[in-house]
């Protein structure tokens, strides 16, 4: 495990599961995306296809973390509508996408709201994590986690909130080095980006 996540596990978190899950509810209630991730999600209860779908989300994370040419689809503003359904079936069929997902993925598309897509996955993952009376934590780090460094994490978050934990991972180089973990409105920065922004302020001090 590296220095920077190491250096993570030792932050103190306060516990307050109560109070989170007032805040996700209330964020996952209010948002946009939110609205559709309670669409799908409930429509996954009700087709029993609740483990299908979570399989095909984080298929989609995944295939989003590795492809620019699928991030520069669902923002490009450029892409009409019948070109970004058929470009988004064609990844949900090249990715084992269950079916209804795919058309979901369609609705999106139809609707202009593919750029959504990665806060839906975000919202749902929240809904299905408060179903099996979880927390979500979303972590943002510079470089893929390996699932040793996972455990850890949701181990030392767990012991601060007192729930168990689901981490939705996220690798963004431009941090540097380090962590980014929010829970509910809560978050917990110790990147290397946001570091050597503190130390730089501080030297101008």
């Amino acid at each position: 495990m590296g220095r920077a996540h190491r250096a993570f596990l030792s932050y103190p978190i306060q516990s307050g599961a109560i109070a989170l899950d007032a805040q996700i509810s209330s964020s996952v209630a209010t948002g946009l995306s939110g609205r559709y991730a309670r669409a799908l999600f409930d429509l996954a209860i009700e087709g029993k296809a609740l483990g299908a779908v979570e399989a095909s989300l984080k298929a989609l994370t995944e295939a989003l973390a590795e492809s620019a040419d699928l991030k520069g689809l669902l923002s490009s503003p450029l892409i009409g509508r019948g070109a970004a359904g058929a470009a988004i079936a064609g990844v949900a069929d090249g990715l084992g996408v269950d079916g209804l997902t795919k058309n979901f993925l369609g609705v999106l598309a139809a609707n202009r709201r593919l750029a959504l897509l990665p806060a839906v996955i975000r919202d749902f993952a929240a809904l299905n994590a408060a179903r099996k009376g979880e927390v979500t934590a979303t972590v943002t780090a510079a470089h893929k986690l390996t699932a040793a460094q996972q455990k850890a994490l949701a181990a030392k978050l767990k012991a601060g909130i007192g729930r168990d934990v689901a981490l939705d991972v996220n690798v963004d180089p431009a941090i540097l080095g380090g962590l980014v973990v929010r829970v509910g409105s809560r978050m917990i920065d110790n990147s290397l980006k946001t570091r050597l922004e503190n130390l730089g302020q501080a030297l101008k001090a």
